[in-house]
């Protein structure tokens, strides 16, 4: 099983060339990498360098633009907060339709 990490620039890909209306094959020799490395950038089973994935994606008609953001500790502090909850109070939770952080885990 692919890390999701692994399926960032396959789905960044996909997704101009989807958004392009374009085959695999064609979108290939729009950006200039033949259709069987697309398939295996797209299918996560191979990584192209960030520089290699904005080239491609700028020869498509689109831009990939990155921020750096502070981490979002949202979900860490949720299930902390959870973990001191009782198992009353949380299948109550629950019941009422809450969907628990510790329940995606």
């Amino acid at each position: 099983m692919l890390d999701v990490n692994e399926q960032v620039a396959g789905a960044l890909l996909r997704s101009a060339r989807v958004r392009s209306g374009l085959s695999q094959r064609a979108f290939a020799d729009l950006i200039g990498v033949a259709q069987p490395t697309l398939s295996a950038y797209e299918s996560g089973h191979r990584q192209p360098t960030l520089p290699t994935l904005m080239k491609m994606l700028a020869g498509a008609g689109f831009e990939l633009r990155l921020e750096v953001v502070e981490r979002d500790t949202h979900d860490a502090v949720l299930a902390e907060w959870e973990s001191s909850l009782d198992d009353a109070t949380r299948d109550r939770l629950r019941r009422q339709g809450y969907r628990l952080v510790t329940d995606a885990a």
